[in-house]
């Protein structure tokens, strides 16, 4: 039990590093922040493209615009992204954000290339959606923290008092941001040197595809899974710990379905955030509190299984996690780890066998009830995908639940016994009043 409490203390103060760690926190809420223009943007995909002749034909006048929406929000969301996560960083060294984040902009747009058609000079769409997502995410982190160091060695230009707090900010900002921007300048001046060209091409060919090849595979999601649930065993938020590593991967192959389900050619991922919130966020809790509510006989489990269960249709599973526990609890650790694995296998088998259809890649505001998830994905056969997995789940658990019911119900008994014991001998030392 002691190295037990031990090793439990150590791994809580990993997941605590990680979770504090202010760069990967500033990715991680950075890209949290661009969920309002996802969301648009998604809504405006399914809408524009939902593969029905009859609702197609009626909103051929106006689909061009509906469809942008999509374009200015998950079509340039790299925009988005870097802006929030420099702001993010720029927060986490408690540092007035808005310049920063701003001066981040200025630096991914400077990296960006632009070309020119028909002796038109623009910017290509290529680079500022999911593609230029992780060099986004680079620039926004690199520009910020420079931005930082700067500031922090004074190099600023000092006004005097009685100034407006406005234009002493935007004054302060200005030889760091000049700075910055000079940096990002002469990086692109070097890729240019080289055959990639910019740091997109470089970036998207030696990191981000190879991230993308190696996270979207059924393994990485499976490694992600064990070590999340892991987590959560030793009483750490493991869905944040793990997203915030495998949710930029997961994020930008869900962007490259959204888009080809737009451009309405076959989607190429499978596994992405969107499988995950279908196949293995919602039925192995919820089959879990079925079985909490409708067979335990222990009054406890019941209890606590009527009061978690509301929140397991979307996905708040903290009154299971903490109110079982599940926490340290050797009788669920392997139906807690292995059933949204076997939930993901199915969903991945499934898809691969053309049975059930992938994701389409919506990312889904936190909360969203469980069988509707599986509709704004694209189709009802997610949703059903998602009601088969109930009983499958319930299954999985139900001989570890049957041994903590069991285990439950004899505590339960043993207090009842005492408590009888207490209230005899009270009675027996009590005096007689004639």
């Amino acid at each position: 039990m002691a190295n037990q409490q031990k090793f439990s203390h150590k791994l809580q103060k990993v997941a605590g590093k990680i979770q504090q760690n202010r760069y990967m926190s500033a990715i991680s809420n950075g890209l949290m922040s661009t969920l309002p223009f996802l969301i648009i943007g998604a809504f405006a995909t399914l809408f524009s493209a939902l593969a029905w002749e009859p609702y197609q034909n009626l909103i051929a006048p106006v689909k061009g615009i509906i469809g942008l929406a999509s374009t200015m929000t998950t079509g340039i969301i790299a925009l988005y992204a870097v802006f929030f996560i420099a702001y993010r960083l720029a927060q986490a060294f408690d540092k007035d954000p808005l310049v920063p984040a701003a001066t981040a902009l200025l630096s991914f747009l400077i990296v960006t290339p632009v070309e020119t058609f028909d002796k038109v000079r623009a910017l290509p769409l290529q680079w500022l959606g999911a593609q230029g997502l992780f060099v986004a995410m680079f620039v926004g982190l690199i520009a910020a923290r420079l931005y930082i160091w700067i500031v922090d060695r004074n190099w600023t230009i000092k006004m005097p008092d009685g100034v407006p707090p406005t234009v002493v900010k935007t004054f302060s900002g200005l030889i760091p941001a000049v700075l910055v921007a000079l940096v990002f300048v002469i990086v692109a001046g070097l890729f240019m040197q080289t055959p990639f060209g910019t740091v997109h091409d470089f970036i998207y060919t030696y990191l981000q595809v190879p991230l993308e090849g190696l996270g979207g595979s059924l393994g990485a999601l499976i490694v992600a899974l064990i070590i999340m649930q892991a987590l959560w065993m030793f009483g750490i938020h493991g869905a944040i710990v793990t997203l915030a590593i495998v949710k930029p991967i997961w994020m930008s192959l869900d962007l490259a379905n959204l888009d080809a389900f737009q451009a309405g050619t076959p989607l190429p991922n499978i596994i992405g955030l969107a499988f995950w919130y279908i196949y293995c966020n919602y039925a192995p809790m919820l089959g879990f509190a079925l079985l909490l509510v409708f067979l335990a006989k222990s009054k406890q489990l019941r209890t606590i299984g009527k009061l978690g269960l509301p929140g397991t249709f979307f996905s708040i599973h903290e009154p299971l996690v903490f109110g079982i526990p599940i926490v340290l609890n050797p009788l669920l650790a392997i139906p807690f780890v292995v059933t949204p694995i076997i939930c993901a296998v199915l969903g991945y088998i499934g898809t691969n066998i053309g049975l059930l259809p992938a994701p389409i890649g919506i990312y889904p505001a936190f909360g969203t009830p469980i069988f509707a998830l599986g509709f704004i994905e694209g189709s009802w056969r997610l949703a059903a995908a998602q009601l088969v997995l109930i009983p499958i789940s319930m299954l999985i658990y139900y001989p570890f639940f049957r041994a903590l019911d069991k285990q439950a119900l004899n505590k339960e008994r043993e207090a009842q016994e005492q408590l009888e014991q207490q209230q005899a001998s009270e009675t027996a030392a009590s005096p007689v009043i004639s």
